[in-house]
C-alpha cells in the first residue's frame, strides 16, 4: 500500500481501471462484476472509473459490484467528457460539476466519492470556478479528495496557487498517461507533482495494448477493434509514431525474455518503479488479463533493465506525439489561435 499524496488514504500500487467494463469493452455485466471481485480479493483496494466510460455504464457496473463492499474500497471517478448533446453537459464548470457528481453517485450506488477528478483541462472555464465547486463538494462530504487528470505541468501549478490563495481544497493527485512509450510526463509533470506532494495515478501503462506482446511487426495492430476504431491515430501503423512503437516492441520483447517475464509485467513494473508514481491503473477486459497483470504485481526491475529500456525509448520521450499524450492544448491544435486576423496583419 502507498499513500495517495498527502491525503493519508492508503491505496494499492495497482489501481483497477474500469474503462473496459461496458460498451467500450466487456458488455457482460456479471463478468465485469466477477473481475472486480477477483481484483479486490487479490489485494487491490483502489478502483478508478469515469462518467464518460460507455456513457455511464462503467460506473453502473462498478456500483453493482461494490454492493456490500463499498467501505473497504477507495473509489475514484472523473468528469469532463460529453455526456449528451447539450453543450453544457461537459466541461469543468460549476454548473456541470454540481449536476454530474450527483449522476455519478447514483450510478455508483454510493453517497460519497473518495476521489473526484477533472478528466481533462477545460480552457473555457477558469480554474477558480472549478476549484470553488469542488471545494463545496468536499465540504458537503460528497467528495473526500479531488484531483486532475492529464493536466500539463503549468496548469497543475496554477491550480495549486489558486487553491492556496483562495482557500480552496487543492488537487491531491494527478492522473497522467505513462508507459514505456509515453514518457513525456517525466520532464515536468512528475517533478511538479513531487514538488507539491501530489499522488500520481498513471493511466495506460500498457500503452493501449501495445505492450501486451500481441501487437508485433509481423501482424500489427487490429484496426477493426473498438479501441482502434475510436482512436485510429493511436494505432494506424502507417503513422511514423506507431511505426516507431512497432520497432520498439521487438526490442522490449527481448529485454523481457532476458529478464524471464512477460512483456506486460515489464511494462507495469516500469511504471510503478518511478518514485513519483503512486499507482498504475490496470484496465483488464477479461479475467485472464486480470490474472496475468496481478501475477506481475511483485516484479521489480533492476537498474540494468531500466537502463536498457532508456536506450530504446529515452526519458521524457513520447513516441507517438501528440496522439498518445492524452490532451493537446487548443493553442496547438487550432490554427486560429496562432494567427492574427488577416485584417490586423494587413493593417500592420
Amino acid at each position: 500500500m502507498r499513500t495517495l499524496g498527502g491525503t493519508g488514504i492508503k491505496v494499492s500500487s495497482y489501481c483497477l481501471g474500469a474503462m473496459m467494463f461496458g460498451a467500450w469493452g466487456n458488455t457482460d455485466h456479471e463478468d465485469g462484476i466477477r473481475i472486480i471481485h477477483a481484483a479486490l480479493d487479490g489485494g487491490i483496494n483502489f478502483i478508478d472509473t469515469a462518467d464518460v466510460y460507455s456513457a455511464g455504464e462503467s460506473e453502473e457496473i462498478v456500483g453493482k459490484a461494490l454492493h456490500g463492499r463499498r467501505d473497504s474500497v477507495v473509489l475514484a471517478t472523473k468528469a469532463n467528457g460529453p455526456m449528451g448533446d447539450d453543450i453544457n453537459m461537459r466541461g469543468n464548470s460549476r454548473r456541470w460539476i454540481v449536476s454530474e457528481v450527483e449522476n455519478s453517485l447514483r450510478r455508483l450506488r454510493t453517497d460519497y466519492l473518495d476521489l473526484y477528478q477533472m478528466h481533462r483541462p477545460d480552457p473555457d472555464t477558469d480554474i477558480d470556478e472549478t476549484l470553488s465547486a469542488l471545494s463545496d463538494l468536499v465540504h458537503s462530504g460528497k467528495v473526500r479528495a479531488i484531483g486532475s487528470s492529464t493536466f500539463p505541468a503549468e496548469q497543475i501549478v496554477e491550480a495549486q496557487w489558486v487553491a492556496e490563495r483562495r482557500g480552496y481544497a487543492r488537487f491531491r493527485c494527478e492522473q497522467p498517461p505513462y508507459s514505456i512509450f509515453v514518457r513525456g510526463i517525466e520532464a515536468a509533470v512528475l517533478p511538479t507533482c513531487q514538488k507539491y506532494g501530489m499522488g500520481v495515478i498513471a493511466w495506460s501503462p500498457l500503452a493501449g495494448g501495445w505492450l501486451t506482446g500481441r501487437i508485433r511487426q509481423d501482424n500489427g495492430p487490429d484496426m477493426t477493434s473498438p479501441r482502434a476504431q475510436r482512436l485510429p491515430h493511436r494505432f494506424d501503423p502507417s503513422l511514423p509514431g506507431n511505426a516507431a512503437k512497432l520497432a520498439a516492441v521487438e526490442e522490449l520483447v527481448k529485454i523481457a525474455a532476458d529478464a524471464g517475464m512477460p512483456l506486460t509485467h515489464l511494462a507495469t513494473a516500469f511504471v510503478v518503479a518511478h518514485p513519483g508514481v503512486t499507482a498504475a491503473i490496470i484496465g483488464p477486459r477479461t479475467m485472464d488479463q486480470l490474472t496475468d497483470l496481478m501475477a506481475g504485481a511483485s516484479v521489480e526491475l533492476s537498474d540494468d533493465i531500466l537502463d536498457r529500456i532508456d536506450q530504446i525509448v529515452p526519458p521524457g520521450t513520447t513516441l507517438n506525439y501528440p496522439a498518445d499524450a492524452g490532451w493537446q492544448a487548443p493553442v496547438l491544435s487550432d490554427p486560429g489561435a496562432r494567427r492574427r486576423p488577416l485584417a490586423d496583419r494587413a493593417a500592420g
